[in-house]
This record gives C-alpha cells, sequence and structure tokens, in this order.
C-alpha cells in the first residue's frame, strides 16, 4: 500500500517539473521575441531619417531631384525603384541623396491646409443694397455656368473671373458665396497671403494644386480674397522672398491663361487696394471684369438693416433716425448694430429691442471705428 502511495507521490512530483519546464521554456521563448522586438525598434529608430524629395527628371536610370531647399542634384536611383516619372515624391538618403523609394503622397496634400471648400447656402435675397453688383456677377460668373449655349451661340468666349474691390464688410465675399449657391458650385476660398511660402516654388506648387481642386470639383468658383497680397505690382529688384511673390503670382496668370482650358472654373478676385495691383491680372482675357462693391448708400442701408432684424422683436423703434445714424456704415457693421443691440436687451434681461439699444449700438460701433484710426470711406470716395 505504501509502495503505492510512494509510486503516485513520484509520478505527481516528475509530472509537477515536467509541467514547469514546459511553461518555463514558452515563458522563455516569449521573453526572446519581446528582447528580438525590443533590438529591432532600437535599431530602426536609429536608422537615418529618409528625405522626401521631387523628381525633376529622369535620366536613363539616375535623376535629377529637387530638395526642400530649392536645390536640385543628379543622383542614383535604386533598383527596386521601378517607373519614376517628373513630379514624382520620392524619399531619399540624407547622405548621398540616392533614391530609395517612390513615397504615394496623397494628390493636393497641401490645398486642404489653405483653402475652404463649402457648398454655400446663403442665396441672393439675403444681400441688400448690391442690385448693381449682383447683376454684374450673375452675367459674368452665373451665366456662363448655367447657360454656356449661349455664349457658344453669340460667338463669343464668357470672362474667366471677375475682381470685387472695395472697403471691408461691403458684402464682397457673400457675393461670392450667393453666385456660388445659385450655380450649384463648389466655393473654393483662399487668403491671397496664404499662397506665399517659405520655400522657392512651393508657393507656384500650391497654386497649381488648387487649380487642379478647382477642375475636379467643377463647377467651381475659385474665391481669392486679398488678392492684393499675391498681386501687387512688380518690382525689378527686391529681395527674395518678394521674389518668391512674383514666382506665384505668375503662376497664377498662367493658370487663368493655361494651356488647359478652365471650363466650369470662375475665379472672383477681391480686394480693399485695387490701385495696388499689377495690371496683368486685370487686363481682358483675365479678372477684366471690375465691380466696385462700395459702401451702401441710404436705400442699401434700409435693405440690409431689414434682413437682418427680420427675425428680432423692436419696440418704439424710430427707422428714419436710425437710417440716419448709420450714414456710412458698411453691410457688416449694419449687422453688428443688430447683434450689439440684441446683447445690451440680454443684459436688462429683456427679449425684445428698442431704440436706446439700438442708438448705443451704433455709437458703440462708431467708436470702435474712431479708434482704428482709418478712414476707408475717403479712401475709397
Amino acid at each position: 500500500m505504501s509502495s503505492n502511495s510512494g509510486g503516485e507521490d513520484l509520478s505527481n512530483v516528475m509530472f509537477s517539473y515536467s509541467t514547469n519546464i514546459h511553461e518555463l521554456e514558452e515563458e522563455n521563448r516569449i521573453l526572446k521575441e519581446t528582447v528580438n522586438h525590443l533590438r529591432n525598434e532600437i535599431d530602426r529608430f536609429r536608422t537615418p531619417p529618409l528625405m522626401m524629395c521631387e523628381v525633376r527628371e529622369i535620366v536613363d536610370k539616375n535623376a535629377i531631384i529637387r530638395v526642400p531647399n530649392g536645390n536640385q542634384f543628379f543622383v542614383c536611383v535604386s533598383d527596386t525603384c521601378h517607373n519614376l516619372a517628373a513630379g514624382d515624391a520620392v524619399l531619399v538618403d540624407q547622405k548621398n541623396l540616392n533614391i530609395i523609394r517612390r513615397f504615394n503622397k496623397t494628390k493636393g496634400f497641401n490645398v486642404e491646409k489653405f483653402v475652404i471648400i463649402e457648398k454655400p447656402k446663403i442665396n441672393f435675397e439675403e444681400i441688400g443694397g448690391l442690385v448693381k453688383q449682383i447683376r454684374e456677377i450673375k452675367e459674368v460668373v452665373e451665366l456662363p455656368l448655367i447657360k454656356p449655349h449661349l455664349f457658344k451661340n453669340v460667338g463669343i468666349t464668357p470672362p474667366k473671373g471677375i475682381l470685387l474691390y472695395g472697403p471691408p464688410g461691403t458684402g464682397k465675399t457673400i457675393l461670392g458665396k450667393a453666385v456660388a449657391n445659385a450655380t450649384n458650385s463648389t466655393f473654393i476660398e483662399v487668403v491671397g497671403s496664404e499662397l506665399v511660402q517659405k520655400f522657392i516654388g512651393e508657393g507656384a506648387k500650391l497654386v497649381k494644386e488648387i487649380f487642379e481642386l478647382a477642375r475636379e470639383k467643377a463647377p467651381s468658383i475659385v474665391f481669392i480674397d486679398e488678392i492684393d497680397a499675391l498681386a501687387a505690382k512688380r518690382i525689378d529688384v527686391g529681395t527674395s522672398g518678394e521674389r518668391e511673390v512674383q514666382r506665384t503670382f505668375m503662376q497664377l496668370l498662367a493658370e487663368i491663361d493655361g494651356f488647359e482650358p478652365l471650363g466650369n472654373v470662375k475665379i472672383i478676385g477681391c480686394t480693399n487696394r485695387r490701385d495696388i495691383l499689377d495690371p496683368a491680372v486685370i487686363r481682358p482675357g483675365r479678372l477684366d471684369r471690375l465691380v466696385h462693391v462700395p459702401l451702401p448708400d441710404e436705400d442699401g442701408i434700409k435693405e440690409i438693416f431689414k434682413i437682418h432684424i427680420k427675425n428680432m422683436k423692436l419696440k418704439e423703434v424710430d427707422f428714419e433716425k436710425l437710417y440716419k445714424e448709420m450714414d456710412g456704415f458698411s453691410g457688416a457693421e449694419i449687422k453688428a448694430v443688430c447683434t450689439e443691440a440684441g446683447y445690451f436687451a440680454i443684459r436688462d434681461d429683456r427679449v425684445y429691442i428698442t431704440q436706446e439699444d439700438l442708438i448705443k449700438a451704433i455709437e458703440k460701433l462708431r467708436e470702435d471705428d474712431e479708434n482704428d484710426g482709418f478712414d476707408y470711406v475717403n479712401m475709397f470716395g
């Protein structure tokens, strides 16, 4: 009896040791894999980073590349890198600049950082005091997009674009969005100053990509705000930054004239400083329709004010007096008056707006304008 018990105990001990050995071997294998993985990670982190460049030209088994600072080099191409073409993005070794492999970047990767793409919902009924300007922008932008056959039947080519100029806040951007909505077009808004890049050639490349995007999303409207930052009168000598602005400007002109027709892409330039624009951008065949968007007159003030107060509750308001008080205000300032008057009502815990609220709002806006120290009315006559 004791002999059998001793044999069973021995078997249990041997089984326990055997199980422990298997567990230890498995644990040892996992630890080795973890160590190998960590070593590989360390080796990977120690590997020098590759630099992204652009292929300018392919020469037999070699290539001419452009590095980010604008310099160009004649380099070798790896045997594993096939079917390279000019314009491709590649990864190169930083020491000898030889091409390691192609980098498949997404098309237009830079554009999304600098443009606003939207389908506007604003319509012309929401714009007051700009009857003449609305008519002109409809003729230049809306009609060619909606009824191109009219121009074909007459035998003329519609204008490629339009320039809106005038003081800030008079409705230039809203006009562009309204015509985009009327034509069911994609509205691509660009700020001129954002097109000027740090490195040589980057601004011109960005302009090219913006127009490629516009063609893909046609019908589309490219709205260039502050175009004077890009299209100011050129000078013979200047800093490298000024020369880069000129390169970008030349690319813009090339896109407007372009070998590739703009088709259902229209351009709307916008500026507060028409006087400093380069004549090249507003010559016939480019942004040749010039539309002045001035400060609203008395009738315009009435129309704009009625648009912004339509959802407001007013009590004992003398409209004629308000119109006179707002003489010289832009559309944006008239909207600001309504908003500010609403704040005065909220502070007094009221749901309606009084004459006093509106007068106080007008006075506040006039005080802010005086502090700005810039007379837009006299500037634009």
